[in-house]
């Protein structure tokens, strides 16, 4: 897939999904793909994955599955079935959960991306620290990516700022999957760890999560444009 883009549809709304992917369908290419996370999927369910679909837009099912390793499998097997382009379990679950995730995709009819996430971009070192993580947020996303590559998944979620460790690391095939995007001008919300989209694609990031600075946009379309134009050209966004 040669899009690196993916918006994340963190929205209340069905209809507010669905009105976005419209305008974003009509201004960009259909090769964006869509973030489907808590958010909308506890609102509107299965729907909201097959209202991208049908939209023409590939999806990223962003549910962070962490769970006994029964049950993640059981999850992502039913994600799968739903026609996901790709989709994430939590690291922390533990390499036999990972494992029972993984074989869980391998039989379907289109297997798709598995990717563990590792650290998320809103905790900080001092965060980690507090809950008793020991290491800096950098070296524990080292650890679980090479758990997460050796039980034999596709990627990891991580901050671009881990990313050009992770390539060194797990080598080209490993894809790196990066939220915490904000252009120069955006605020960094209640994320910790940001880079900018030229940022992230120079540091190595596969696909990049764009949520708040597009879906937040007076002109959402003008904004993702914007954006894909400056990695077109290799300027900053």
């Amino acid at each position: 897939m040669r899009e690196r883009l993916w918006v994340a549809l963190d929205v209340e709304t069905l209809k507010e999904a669905d009105s976005l992917l419209e305008r974003l369908s009509g201004g960009a290419s259909p090769l964006i793909g869509g973030k489907i996370g808590s958010q909308l999927f506890t609102a509107a369910g299965p729907a909201a994955v097959e209202t991208a679909i049908k939209r023409g837009f590939p999806v990223f099912l962003d549910l962070k599955y962490h769970d006994i390793p029964n049950t993640v499998a059981g999850a992502c097997r039913a994600a799968a079935r739903l026609g996901v382009w790709m989709l994430n379990v939590h690291a922390s679950g533990g390499e036999a959960m990972l494992r029972a995730a993984r074989e869980a995709v391998e039989d379907a009819a289109r297997r798709p991306l598995l990717l563990a996430v590792t650290i998320l971009t809103s905790l900080s070192d001092a965060d980690l620290a507090r809950i008793g993580m020991r290491g800096s947020a950098a070296e524990n996303v080292e650890r679980l990516a090479a758990i997460a590559r050796e039980c034999g998944l596709d990627g990891v979620v991580c901050s671009a700022q881990e990313a050009p460790v992770l390539r060194r690391a797990n080598g080209p095939q490993f894809k790196l999957v990066t939220p915490g995007i904000r252009l120069q001008d955006s605020k960094p919300d209640d994320q910790s760890r940001t880079v900018t989209p030229g940022e992230a694609v120079r540091l190595g990031a596969d696909y990049l999560v764009i949520g708040r600075p597009i879906t937040q946009s007076r002109d959402p379309v003008a904004t993702l444009q914007s954006i894909r134009q400056s990695l077109q050209e290799g300027t900053p966004a």
